[in-house]
């Protein structure tokens, strides 16, 4: 018996080492940020002329026995009973201790998906712009290439799409830009949201997002404005707002039961603000020439249906993962299936959009066909110059 008494007696005093040394590692970490903060009972220490103002003893949560140190307050906060909750006064300690307001966790330290496809992207455009020329400022302000050079490239035309089954561009406008105005905007963007939420979610569930989002913004684009060629990804970073707005409508859904639900919570409210600060910046992309607001409305809506799928997960109570999981996934096959039904059946698309240089021949006088490689192919040269002495109908080649 006194084997065994002295054996649990050992195991005590080990766990509670483990407990102070924790909490001494948690103040160290602290202490630069916040200096020589005390709850209630510093003032107490400080009126009974303790070793408070002793500044051998900062850092040190065990140098007064019998009292309470702050990190052993903050050791104790963490191990809080689940289902107490919180009041003004517990959010206001919160935030004095540093507990609110601490950097989002990582999956992963890197972001490959995104570094990928804005190397891409920066890449592809000026290929097409010294390939094919660049268009005058009358026909495309963003300084970039003319409209046949961009549906050479794999625009979405709806023409091409609905009728000659080239469902390809579908996925392929995300990868090029109207101009250099234009891809600096979204790549900005990308670079700045795209790499923290990979970085967050992990590669898988942000290229899921990604390309379910950019699939979404050019069947929206084709459904609703099909008499536009038009580019670009912001429709696919639309969907990434649209996901992380779903992640934190599944997170609101449950109640802070902790100081670090608390902190994840008051987080939360700032990346609502990203979110919508994001929004309106992508928006305004939508009155450029060859972008359209069906994409981004279609990449948004498609992105927060698949973040229903993909944060579903988080949701402590299995009962509402399940909950969400069937709506997020009925939410998507229904969105994707009526949307495509709709784009195959009830859409008029414009023929005049097979030869789209022809078509914005109409609009501008001095537009020039630079590009004709369905004749550079054919013939089995390929000129990067452009022809300068134009052409008749570069785009009639199309099968």
């Amino acid at each position: 018996m006194a084997a065994n008494a002295s054996s649990l007696l050992a195991k005590a005093r080990k766990g509670q080492r483990g407990v102070v040394e924790s909490a001494r590692r948690d103040w160290n970490r602290r202490s630069s940020s916040r200096g020589r903060r005390r709850d209630g009972e510093k003032e107490g220490d400080d009126e009974e002329g303790g070793g408070c103002d002793d500044s051998s003893s900062v850092g040190d949560p065990t140098h007064m026995p019998g009292k309470k140190s702050e990190a052993e307050a903050v050791t104790e906060d963490y191990q809080l009973d689940a289902d107490r909750s919180f009041d003004s006064e517990d959010c206001r300690r919160a935030e004095a201790l540093g507990l609110v307001g601490e950097e989002t966790h990582y999956r992963q330290r890197f972001a490959p998906c995104s570094v990928m496809f804005c190397v891409v992207q920066c890449i592809i455009l000026p290929v097409m712009m010294w390939q094919c020329g660049v268009a005058p400022l009358s026909i495309n302000p963003m300084i970039g290439p003319y409209p046949d050079t961009l549906n050479y490239w794999g625009a979405k035309n709806a023409v091409l799409i609905v009728e000659d089954g080239e469902l390809y561009r579908l996925v392929t406008p995300i990868f090029l830009h109207a101009g250099l105005i234009h891809l600096l905007g979204n790549v900005m963007v990308q670079a700045e949201v795209g790499n923290r939420w990979e970085k967050e979610w992990g590669s898988v569930i942000w290229m899921i997002i990604y390309m379910g989002s950019a699939v979404g913004s050019s069947i929206a684009s084709t459904c609703f404005m099909p008499d536009n060629i038009s580019v670009g990804s912001s429709g696919a970073v639309m969907g990434l707002f649209g996901a992380k707005f779903s992640e934190i409508f599944l997170l609101c859904c449950e109640r802070s039961r902790s100081i670090r639900d608390l902190a994840a919570e008051k987080a939360r409210k700032r990346q609502v603000c990203l979110v919508v600060g994001g929004l309106i910046i992508v928006s305004l992309m939508s009155f450029i020439p060859y972008v359209d607001w069906a994409a981004h409305l279609g990449g948004m809506v498609a992105g927060f249906v698949l973040g229903l799928v993909c944060f579903s997960f988080k949701i402590r109570s299995w009962v509402w993962t399940v909950l969400w999981l069937v709506a997020g996934v009925g939410s998507t096959v229904a969105l994707f299936s009526v949307a495509m039904t709709y784009m195959y059946t009830d859409v008029e698309v414009n023929d005049d959009l097979r030869d789209v240089c022809g078509y914005y021949k109409q609009f501008f006088d001095d537009y020039e066909c630079r590009c004709m490689l369905d004749e550079a192919i054919e013939f089995g040269s390929w000129s990067f110059g452009g022809n300068d002495g134009g052409g008749d109908g570069g785009g009639e080649g199309k099968d």
